[in-house]
């Protein structure tokens, strides 16, 4: 059983894998003070994290955020080992090797025979099992889930996983080390994604959907969520960033841990770009092109029309009240009617509501109807998506004029169910919900981690009291009718919410 409680700041630590994440997390031990071994069995891989270490801290350096003597002092602490046998007096390995679980196992059974019995072993795996990474170990304790976040020097969020051994005392070791190193740890379920790459998937999954459904190409369905639904990225940038294969890797990964869930159903169009050798930015090519020579698409908004309309808005806006505001005050002629339904409004005769899931030509029955997607936050956003009936899209140049005095673009969209922010707003807070129920993780530190470990401005439960319980089973139902679909099914925990008429909080 390891001697957890050994691991200080004279814990001399091992990095097994030196790919970005891997020099990361070496990078961030040696500025707390550690000494650092690097080792890749790729030849030269482990010089070569050294010299892009070397390259972040001189940048550092140069933007005053290090002195000169601490980059030498850092650089004086890390070394390559040119073998595993060289990591012999580490008492703490962390594995960041290919997210593959043969890998990973026939790696850590190597180190159980090099390295004492007080060694912790840590994995950086993304979505894999701690258990199945720890079968067939002598000491299985000393096994335990560490989940870095990329760039690893600069995102606050770890994630701690106990596998079914994992001795206690090692995953509390490495709480207080995440701490020290100036890191919010956080216990994570040992489940497919843990938390945030669980939560994650419906950013990605419904965004794919929405893609194939040709609610809008993907400049638009990107810059829809970025701006509209505040997401750090769109969900294409982001792939691409991350690197299309390693995305749809964990993709597969939790939809094989979890026996096929429709939730997490890999999607045709991310396994084409990958046998396409489309990878990203790494490759040049993938859902944008980031060749010399090409030219980022663009999000063309609508062209709003020449004459300002009337607008007539109903007495209960909901959460379109902030936007209802910012048009009175950018000039526009505003006008109550009480005959028009909650979180709605009419301009020049033509209904305009927030989505509620179903299609506006099915909620219209073959009038005219315009939707509004949601946006996070109606007092700020200066983008909104909205759609039209079958028919009746040029209307929408009339929307986006009685938008203009409140700064707002519109984005235009195809008649899709739940529309993009709407939709995976609902899915998001669903997962959470579903998370918290399963694994008996707290609501605040899932919120946590996605805040610190997405960079989101607010976590999914959080997003969903604000929303509204009621609000989030109504879209989800309205999706699974529309689609006849599981993976639009509510969660228990959602649904319980529901009939309490309690907070997911709560």
């Amino acid at each position: 059983m390891s001697d957890a409680a050994s691991l200080g700041p004279h814990t001399a630590v091992a990095v097994v894998g030196t790919g970005s994440m891997g020099a990361g997390i070496a990078q961030v031990a040696a500025l707390a003070g550690h000494a650092v071994r690097l080792f890749d069995a790729h030849p030269g891989a482990a010089d070569a994290a050294l010299q892009r270490i070397g390259n972040d801290l001189s940048h550092a350096v140069q933007r005053g955020r290090l002195q000169p003597a601490d980059r030498a002092a850092v650089l004086e602490r890390l070394s390559v080992a040119s073998s595993i046998a060289g990591l012999d007096g580490c008492g703490l390995v962390v594995e960041a090797v290919a997210e593959k679980l043969d890998t990973k196992q026939a790696l850590f059974r190597q180190l159980e025979q090099l390295l004492p019995a007080d060694v912790v072993l840590a994995t950086n795996t993304s979505s894999i099992s701690i258990t199945a990474v720890a079968q067939g170990m002598v000491h299985p304790g000393r096994v335990v889930g560490w989940h870095f976040f990329n760039p690893a020097t600069r995102m606050r969020l770890v994630e701690v996983v106990r596998g079914l051994e994992t001795d206690h005392a090692v995953a509390d070791a490495l709480h207080a080390l995440s701490r020290a190193w100036g890191k919010t740890p956080v216990d994570a379920p040992n489940t497919p994604g843990f938390i945030v790459n669980r939560i994650s998937r419906p950013l990605y999954g419904e965004s794919l959907r929405l893609l194939a459904e040709g609610l809008a190409p993907a400049p638009v369905i990107d810059r829809l969520l970025r701006e509209a639904g505040g997401f750090p990225m769109g969900p294409f940038e982001l792939i691409d960033l991350i690197g299309v294969d390693v995305n749809l890797a964990v993709t597969e990964s939790v939809f094989a841990a979890t026996h096929a869930d429709a939730r997490y159903a890999p999607h045709l169009i991310q396994q084409e770009l990958v046998r396409a050798g489309r990878l990203g930015r790494k490759s040049g090519r993938g859902f944008y092109d980031y060749q010399l020579d090409a030219a980022m698409p663009t999000a063309a908004a609508v062209e709003p029309a020449p004459l300002l309309p009337a607008m007539r808005v109903s007495p209960q806006p909901g959460l379109l009240g902030p936007l209802i505001e910012r048009l009175r005050a950018g000039g526009l002629v505003v006008v109550a009617d009480g005959s028009l339904p909650t979180e709605s409004f009419a301009i020049d005769e033509v209904a305009v509501a927030l989505s509620d899931g179903r299609t506006a030509t099915e909620r219209g029955a073959g009038g005219p109807l315009l939707l509004l997607d949601l946006a996070r936050d109606f007092a700020t956003t200066r983008v909104l998506g909205a759609t039209a009936s079958v028919g009746h899209h040029e209307r929408l140049p009339t929307l986006a004029a009685a938008l203009q005095p409140a700064g707002v673009q519109l984005l235009a969209l195809d008649d899709v169910a739940g529309l993009g922010v709407l939709r995976v707003a609902c899915c998001f807070v669903n997962e959470a919900a579903d998370l918290c129920l399963w694994t008996g993780t707290l609501a605040a530190d899932i919120d946590i981690a996605v805040v610190l470990g997405a960079g989101h401005p607010q976590g999914p439960l959080a997003w969903g009291d604000t929303l509204g319980v009621d609000r989030v089973v109504e879209v989800l139902r309205h999706l699974q009718a529309h689609y006849g679909d599981t993976r639009y099914r509510c969660s228990p925990r959602l649904l319980r919410a529901h009939h309490a008429g309690l907070p997911l909080h709560g």
